[in-house]
């Protein structure tokens, strides 16, 4: 698409030119200094031409003594009272509305103290001691004073009132003007971009929108023209702000893109629904244009939005939800000063896990990942950004059993999110035996360690896939989920279950792979035309997992609500159009047909007898039989025999035995077909 070689503002490296604003004065006390030395010469030159004015530029004998007097005694006052108004320490080019309203008011109390001062000692010189220097070097008139018994006549001289009216606005507009002057050279005199100017338009003429363009209009390169606004409210059309139109509403924004050759697109509307932005993005279709936005309100501090909160429009602001308020007391209480283990910490979760525990200041984290990249990445990540949490991290396979139990008993952790997982539906059928190794005695190991250490609160992550599971996949969840809650039973350790559908955006799951597919230029292949599945965002899915931990008592299998359901085909063609392309013309959908274990819609009710409410409304609890220790104990014997099948359907019988409402036994063992999209990953 178009703006796709254009710079990213909000990710470039800083300017040569700001990095020698900023080195411009050798100290802060430097710079003050010289910013007083500029004052006093404004300050004098004011009260000069103030004078001038006054006589005309004529007679310069009969009032440049007092001028010189007066001066002395105004610049005295100014210096004080603009120091009071901490007019010394601002940077001009960034001088804003509320720079000019304290230079007015420090001009006010200066030029109110001049003349409560200068009539006070006019009175007292001339009344009370009769001080002939005193009202000569005050400008008062005077005709004459009796000096050691002889008349001597003193020649007339006057101090027009009006000076200090003069000096008041020349005052303000010499400081004032100046730093204006300063702050257009910078906005004005910006050097253009080495990738050319983008053109934007701005959709949303309010508060934020003003916000960005005065801040665009900062930054020390110009990479933005800003062809216009757009805003519904009939009270803005044809008005203009900081000198660019508003071009219309908001239902003509292709049209307008069209018209001005729009590169860019910012939706600058914080409030903006996601049923609002999916129909903006749905107008723009096949434009070729780059979505980007502001933060919500939630997400703003004060009203106010800056260049750096800029970002693109993704999937997450079309499908994701509403924030979710979190009991944080209730999670700081297991969390706060512990410590906390996470299994497949670098994973899509559990590098989100990672994260948002690190908000609670656990007094140790320790991270086990089989993938030494992702762990590399995350380990670094968490240093950079929680210097106050101490992180460890381990390599290890879950599966590996001393291994896995050597760390628990080096660690002792409080608590443990079990989130390492074989996750991808087709490559389990396909491989069905590392499946049982890493999801179901995977999870076993760590159980065993947990409870073996002692560990307080063990929290297993599932998934919808093992509800009435059709993949192997799916079923190993469901094992995985029994053996957890048959071993609450033995006390010490909290188990609890959390189970979720899709999250958006995470490690080969459907959106990643169709942005590559439409970066190459299409098709995006979808595996079947009503495939749905539920969504949630990393974010949001790790969130609930801590509250429910906080909730668990130990036993449970919590379902979080996913929301309504999406349908894959849905989603596709919103990613097209928020790439800027059209669906038919520009990018095609191809159906590539459903692959083994998948199924059209997962079951992830939160309705239902064998459903309970918790006290957070997006949690659920599923209430249902626990397996006895005989039936965990010969499931567990009879899945030791066939670790090392290559038989798929031994191994699906073997699961169904122990997993009666698996119906994925008949299915073929073919491979899986060559479709890189599913909405089952």
């Amino acid at each position: 698409m178009k703006s796709s070689k254009k710079p990213d503002p909000t990710t470039s490296p800083a300017e040569p030119a700001e990095l020698s604003d900023e080195l411009a004065v050798a100290s802060p006390a430097h710079r003050r200094a010289l910013i007083v030395i500029v004052h006093v010469g404004f300050f004098l030159l004011s009260i000069f031409l103030s004078y001038c004015f006054a006589y005309k530029f004529r007679h310069w004998q009969r009032w440049m003594v007092n001028f010189l007097f007066i001066a002395a005694f105004t610049l005295t006052i100014k210096l004080c009272v603009f120091g009071a108004f901490r007019l010394f320490h601002g940077w001009w080019r960034y001088v804003g509305l509320k720079d000019i309203v304290r230079i007015v008011k420090a001009s006010h109390w200066s030029t109110f103290l001049f003349a409560v001062l200068y009539y006070s000692m006019t009175y007292l010189f001339g009344q009370v001691f009769q001080w002939p220097l005193g009202m000569y070097l005050l400008g008062a008139p005077l005709k004459g004073v009796d000096v050691a018994g002889d008349s001597v006549t003193i020649v007339r001289q006057t101090f027009p009132a009006y000076v200090i009216l003069l000096d008041w606005v020349g005052t303000i507009t010499l400081v004032a003007g100046s730093r204006i002057a300063v702050r257009l050279y910078h906005e004005e005199m910006r050097p253009i971009s080495a990738g050319g100017l983008i053109r934007l338009l701005v959709l949303g003429a309010g508060n934020a929108g003003e916000s960005v363009v005065r801040d665009l209009r900062k930054t020390p390169v110009e990479r933005y023209e800003i062809v216009g606004f757009l805003d519904d409210s009939p009270a803005k059309q044809d008005a203009q702000i900081h000198g660019i139109p508003v071009l219309g509403a908001t239902d003509q924004i292709k049209a307008v893109c069209e018209q001005r050759k729009v590169d860019e697109v910012l939706i600058a509307i914080p409030s903006a629904t996601r049923k609002q932005m999916r129909h903006i993005i749905e107008q723009c279709e096949g434009a070729e244009v780059r979505f980007r936005t502001v933060p919500t309100l939630a997400d703003l501090v004060d009203g106010k939005v800056s260049v750096n909160q800029i970002r693109d429009v993704d999937i997450n602001d079309l499908l994701g939800r509403e924030p979710i308020e979190l009991d944080t007391e209730a999670i700081e209480e297991y969390v706060r000063g512990k410590r906390v283990l996470i299994s497949g910490a670098g994973g899509s979760i559990g590098s989100e896990m990672c994260r948002q525990i690190c908000r609670f200041s656990p007094s140790r984290l320790i991270l086990i990942e089989q993938a030494e990249n992702n762990l590399f990445d995350i380990e670094n990540e968490l240093r950079r950004a929680w210097s106050n949490v101490e992180v460890v991290s381990y390599i290890c396979d879950v599966y590996d059993r001393r291994r896995t139990m050597m760390l628990f008993a080096t660690e002792k952790p409080d608590a443990v999110f079990h989130a390492a997982a074989h996750k991808h539906v087709p490559l389990m059928e396909a491989n069905p035996c590392e499946a049982i190794k890493n999801n179901v005695f995977g999870s076993k190991n760590v159980a065993d360690a947990a409870l073996a250490v002692g560990t307080a609160k063990f929290v297993m992550i599932s998934t919808d896939k093992a509800v009435n599971p059709t993949s192997i996949m799916g079923c190993s969840k469901r094992v995985a989920e029994i053996y957890i809650q048959g071993l609450n039973r033995q006390g010490g350790t909290q188990f609890v279950t959390v189970r979720f559908g899709n999250v958006l955006d995470s490690a080969g799951s459907v959106v990643p792979t169709f942005r590559r597919q439409i970066a190459a230029g299409g098709p995006v292949t979808v595996t079947h035309p009503e495939m749905v599945r539920y969504f949630m965002t990393i974010p949001e899915a790790s969130q609930l997992v801590l509250q429910a931990g906080s909730i668990g008592g130990g036993g449970e299998v919590f379902v979080l609500d996913m929301g309504e359901p999406v349908k894959i085909v849905d989603l596709a063609r919103d990613m097209v159009a928020l790439s800027g392309f059209k669906v038919g013309e520009d990018i095609d959908i191809v159906f590539t047909g459903m692959r083994p274990g998948e199924k059209l819609f997962e079951e992830l009710s939160t309705e239902g007898e064998n459903i309970g409410s918790t006290k957070h409304e997006k949690i659920f609890v599923w209430k249902n039989e626990p397996y006895t220790d005989e039936q965990i104990e010969k499931a567990f014997h009879d899945l030791e025999e066939i670790l090392q099948c290559q038989d798929r359907q031994r191994v699906a019988g073997v699961l169904q035995s122990i997993v009666p409402e698996y119906t994925g036994v008949k299915k073929s063992a073919a491979d899986p077909k060559p479709a890189t999209a599913s909405a089952g990953d």
